[in-house]
């Protein structure tokens, strides 16, 4: 038997696990330490005390950071009698920021738009495998259509897969002549978000956030005359933060 044959299979590099501070973590998540210590009082955000110092594992903020995107409430012990504690739901800046933005697509029919978007996913090192990624999106959208109408299209994966994704994210392509979609409105679709999961769910209320957002064509027209990815980036926070304020506040 040959050495090569003797060679055992290749695996996916695992993601590096370090301690974070405040501040690390603070810059990491793009949200101001404030916040940051409010969601470590109230239990939302695993976190260690050594001493007086907070510390914070990155691969367990990266599945707190999914499970933000899914709606997964977090692990807490709850005091029989006591009123619970209102839910944080984390910023989408946290995982989406303007170099996540392709604002021009070049592609004119679905396939080509979920390669695009999938290679700049791939180029920012937010997915291992461009293309398994690029197969499990369209896996899915053969199953469920991501159009919605509006001009909006949600895409992601079947399953959560924490081999292949880096760190939850998301990525928007802006397509300013529309691709057919099948939408269920029947008109093309402009505006292209992906979600990038690691761990199994089904419930993503990020995309209920989202299609409440652009819940109506003044959103989408909005994104589409945004001369830049920096201007889209500060119109959907602006949407975000007027619709889900008691949720974004400090």
């Amino acid at each position: 038997m040959s050495t090569a044959s003797k060679r055992s299979p290749q695996k996916l590099p695992q993601p590096i696990d370090r301690l974070m501070t405040i501040k690390e973590l603070a810059a990491y998540l793009s949200i101001n330490e404030r916040t940051l210590l409010k969601l470590v009082a109230d239990g939302s955000l695993p976190g260690v005390k050594i001493g007086n110092q907070w510390r914070f594992r990155k691969v367990m903020i990266e599945a707190w950071l999914d499970d933000q995107m899914l709606g997964v409430a977090p692990r807490q012990v709850e005091i029989r009698g006591a009123p619970p504690t209102p839910r944080r739901m984390i910023e989408l800046a946290s995982c989406f920021q303007p170099h996540h933005i392709i604002a021009h697509l070049e592609a004119n029919k679905l396939i080509g738009v979920v390669d695009e978007l999938a290679t700049l996913a791939s180029a920012l090192g937010l997915v291992r495998d461009k293309n398994w990624f690029v197969g499990a999106l369209i896996e899915r959208e053969n199953i469920i259509p991501g159009a919605v109408g509006n001009g909006v299209a949600f895409l992601h994966t079947m399953y959560r897969h924490p081999e292949q994704i880096v760190r939850p994210f998301m990525v928007l392509g802006r397509s300013m002549r529309g691709v057919e979609c099948d939408a269920m409105d029947g008109k093309p679709t402009h505006l292209f978000f992906v979600l990038g999961l690691k761990f199994h769910e089904l419930h993503l209320p990020w995309l209920a956030k989202l299609a409440q957002m652009f819940a109506r064509t003044e959103a989408t027209r909005a994104v589409l005359e945004a001369p830049t990815p920096e201007a889209i980036f500060k119109i959907l926070c602006a949407a975000e933060k007027a619709l889900f304020a008691p949720a974004a506040r400090d």
